[in-house]
């Protein structure tokens, strides 16, 4: 096994990280070679509030990882999340020199670039620019503009923002921890990849992804991502509600949310009664199912809600933007009992767990294809993506042609459009740079 065919993906949450080591096998799927897991100390909502801790954290992470694979680890693929992130749409356009030459790659990035240039919120920096679709001289829903005569080009863009010290802090916690940051991608794209279809995507989805500190939303219609949005809530707050309503120790709440919790209180009877043990020699204490579940049903609620309403922002009561493939729940928080069917009943939709498990390879560890490592194994397939070394390599001799007249130009648009969202890692990198 050659080392620099493998790739690593970094998921620095609020309750956990883990450090994914993995390769592409024959067939093309992710082959997990090691783990690493560590309690997450310094994140609280997708954002650094203690340097100190969550490297400590990182580094336990990267050694169990580095000792379950047998794999030296100096290059990492990082998630960028937390309660900063925003999106914003905006139109661009430029006026090209000489309209006779065909659009090309350079066009593209020139107006991209404009859109950097935009004047945000003090602290807040464009952290990703994506294009939509496009109009050359007013003829508009053009998906690929390449190849084509023109001397008004525009375009919708997805602009995605965040404070700049947020980024700079998660860098600075990697590079402190002994390791070179290759790459950071937003992490509801990330868990996109690991469990969305193209066919989901292409006729229209909201991916759902409940973590410990925040819920993160992405919408995507006709192959293109079309709205983003972070909750300041997730599963950490139902358990939360559960310490403060049952009178209990955190740790108590986490176990009782996930042995016996519940997003539907019709489900429980008022006899059903979970003994805890008390503290220190005191009587143990008695908690009704029917309660708990109230208490998580009101949670859970509130989070679904909130999410429905960014949904209904974007449009989907729009026939034009209706979600057909509708709603697809992922991350830890996806895994409480019967909450496929109250986001059902909340919102209409037609909704389904989301597992990474299609794009690992079959004798892999059950546990790894939880929705709870759903980001984790996104940010590897980003990382493998992006690793020059996991693809076929030409020989020497070989000249790969990207001359537009050829007959595949579908792969000439995926290079394109690879050669955008690499750029995003580059722009997030600068700003590090220069901290």
């Amino acid at each position: 096994m050659e080392q620099k065919n493998i790739s690593v993906g970094l998921d620095i949450g609020t309750t956990k990280i883990v450090a994914l080591v993995g390769k592409k096998n024959e067939f093309d799927k992710v082959e997990i070679l090691g783990m690493g897991k560590s309690k997450s100390l310094g994140v609280h909502r997708g954002v650094v509030n203690n340097i100190t801790q969550t490297i400590q954290s990182i580094q336990q992470a990267i050694e169990e990882a580095k000792s379950n694979s047998g794999c030296e680890i100096s290059d990492v693929v990082v998630g960028i999340a937390g309660q900063h992130i925003r999106s914003i749409q905006h139109s661009d356009y430029i006026t090209r020199e000489n309209p006779e030459e065909v659009i090309n790659d350079d066009d593209i990035q020139k107006l991209i670039q404009q859109v950097y240039k935009l004047v945000m919120l003090p602290g807040e920096e464009i952290i990703h620019v994506l294009p939509q679709e496009f109009k050359v001289d007013g003829q508009g829903e053009i998906k690929e503009p390449i190849g084509m005569h023109g001397g008004r080009l525009e375009a919708n863009f997805h602009v995605v923002v965040g404070q700049v010290s947020s980024i700079k802090n998660i860098g600075r916690c990697i590079k402190s921890a002994g390791i070179n940051m290759a790459n950071i991608t937003l992490e509801p794209l990330a868990s996109s990849e690991a469990v969305l279809s193209f066919e989901e995507k292409e006729a229209g989805v909201a991916l759902i992804d409940i973590g410990g500190g925040t819920t993160d939303l992405a919408i995507f219609k006709d192959g293109i991502i079309r709205h983003t949005a972070v909750i300041p809530f997730g599963g950490n707050v139902i358990t939360e509600d559960i310490k403060e309503g049952c009178s209990i120790i955190e740790k108590q709440a986490e176990l009782l949310k996930i042995k016996f919790g519940s997003a539907w209180p019709g489900e429980n009877r008022d006899t059903e009664i979970v003994s805890i043990p008390g503290l220190r020699g005191r009587d143990p204490k008695e908690i009704s199912l029917k309660t708990l579940s109230k208490i998580i049903n009101a949670r859970v609620v509130e989070i679904i809600e909130q999410v429905y309403m960014e949904i209904k922002n974007y449009g989907h009561n729009d026939q034009k933007k209706k979600l057909i493939a509708g709603i697809v729940l992922t991350g830890g928080g996806s895994q409480l009992k019967h909450l496929k069917q109250l986001a059902e009943y909340i919102t209409g939709m037609d909704t389904r767990v989301g597992y990474p498990s299609e794009h690992l390879a079959g004798d892999t560890q059950e546990s790894v294809s939880s929705p709870l490592f759903a980001t984790a194994v996104g940010l590897l397939m980003n990382a493998l993506e992006h690793n020059p070394f996991s693809d076929y390599i030409p020989e020497p001799n070989q000249k790969e042609d990207f001359n537009f007249q050829k007959e595949t130009p579908v792969d000439e648009v995926q290079i394109k459009r690879k050669s955008i969202l690499d750029r995003f890692g580059e722009k997030l990198k600068e700003f590090l740079d220069n901290a």
